[in-house]
């Protein structure tokens, strides 16, 4: 792989952080953008340039993109705070250094969206994130649309309800996928830079159903095996009335899990982080 002059924005995020590392590690020099310059330590001054701005105000951003290769967007919101909306993040803030780089010849954007996104535009999260990818696609510069699959960080809520003793599901449990670790989604992107104008969808070494994940989460935390499946209506009863009587800050994010979870997204399988092994680690931190 070649080297390239990359900016990172959301830089400190979940998968920001895994990024950053990787493209360190394949000395790439990096540009990352934060909010609070405190947000991120510099260890790597040789690769690693750090420079405050917010992607939700234009003017912070001028010039920002000169003499940038690449740029890579993790930038989105799952739950909603200061205000701000999924249009002003997901959408806005994105068509913002999309403007930018189109205006220092940056050859390359890579946005991380999610998988499927594009059949559930209905959802509030996709809404603005398939607004901004299809403004990305017809932007003239070449485009990567990358779509994994869940995170591990994601399934902390089944180590949750383990925790209780009982793991509850929708449905018959059988719906399955394969979600990823960070660090190995950073890798996967990473390792794709050099391809052009594609969507990248993918997930880790491991096709689950959400029985299995119940299984594992219960048996990490050294608990009887008790699933309770309640049934599919209550599921989109939920969903209506979470829509009906309150804000999307708060319906948002629920009615992404509970749609996603409800059929199989399976995507090509890559990586080798296993889930049990972080319901493993993360019990021991539950447990304390």
């Amino acid at each position: 792989m070649q080297h390239t002059n990359v900016l990172l924005a959301g830089a400190t995020g979940y998968l920001g952080k895994h990024l950053l590392k990787v493209l360190i590690e394949k000395q790439n020099q990096v540009v990352a953008i934060v909010r609070k310059l405190n947000q991120l330590d510099n260890p790597n001054e040789n690769y690693l340039e750090i420079k405050q701005a917010e992607v939700t105000k234009p003017e912070t951003l001028r010039d920002i993109c000169k003499g940038i290769d690449t740029v890579i967007s993790t930038v989105g919101i799952t739950r909603q705070k200061d205000g701000l909306t999924y249009m002003d993040v997901d959408y806005q803030a994105n068509m913002n250094l999309l403007e930018e780089a189109k205006k220092s010849g940056v050859s390359h954007f890579v946005y991380v969206s999610a998988i499927n996104g594009n059949k559930h535009r209905h959802l509030k999260i996709f809404e603005a994130k398939e607004k901004f990818v299809d403004a990305l696609k017809t932007s003239g510069l070449n485009y990567t649309i990358v779509r994994p699959n869940g995170f591990f960080s994601d399934m902390k809520d089944f180590l949750q309800m383990a925790k209780s003793g009982r793991v509850y599901l929708f449905g018959s449990g059988n719906q399955r996928f394969n979600p990823i670790q960070g660090e190995d989604l950073a890798k996967a992107i990473v390792d794709n830079l050099e391809d052009y104008n594609n969507e990248l969808t993918v997930g880790g070494p491991d096709i689950l159903s959400l029985n299995d994940i119940s299984k594992l989460a219960l048996t990490s935390l050294n608990k009887p095996i008790k699933i309770t499946h309640l049934p599919d209506c209550l599921r989109r009863f939920t969903i209506w009335t979470l829509r009906t009587f309150t804000s999307v800050k708060t319906y948002g994010p629920i009615e992404f899990f509970l749609t996603l979870m409800a059929e199989d997204n399976i995507a090509p399988t890559y990586g080798d982080y296993h889930l049990k092994d972080y319901f493993r680690e993360e019990a021991n931190t539950l447990e304390i």
